[in-house]
């Protein structure tokens, strides 16, 4: 399964559903690994920075840095239980989970007051003054 160019059983797309809490139908898996081996351009089974950045949506994403760090080496199994979070399947808690995630910059299962400036300056880029960053900063 890890190999692009081999194909899924209905094992792989049931063992895929069941990691990903049937967040996708069987076929939406299917298209989900044709997509994948689609951006795995070199066949190793995982998913590179730079083969995500390769997708137009997400290299203009102005999280996208952030979400690079919990992309970087997925293989696809990785792969479908991260985009299971913007599956309409997703529960309120698995969407909330990813979200802190990728506020969590730092990873050390807090979100501090810092990752949140760091959010605001990556989702604002120079749409905003730095005054009025500073000016946010203060209400927060």
């Amino acid at each position: 399964m890890g190999n692009a160019s081999s194909m899924l059983t209905q094992y792989d797309i049931e063992e895929v559903q069941q990691h990903c809490n049937h967040a996708f139908s069987q076929q939406e898996i299917v298209s989900l690994y044709e997509r994948f081996c689609q951006l795995d351009r070199n066949n190793g089974g995982f998913i590179s920075a730079e083969e995500f950045l390769s997708v137009p949506e997400f290299a203009v994403n102005p999280l996208s840095q952030r979400l690079l760090r919990m992309v970087d080496g997925l293989n696809f199994k990785e792969f479908v239980a991260f985009l299971s979070a913007f599956s309409p399947h997703a529960t309120l808690h698995q969407k909330i989970e990813f979200i802190f995630k990728v506020y969590d910059s730092d990873g050390n299962g807090k979100v501090t007051f810092t990752d949140m400036l760091d959010v605001l300056r990556d989702l604002t880029g120079t749409f905003i003054s730095e005054k009025q960053r500073e000016a946010i900063q203060r209400t927060l």
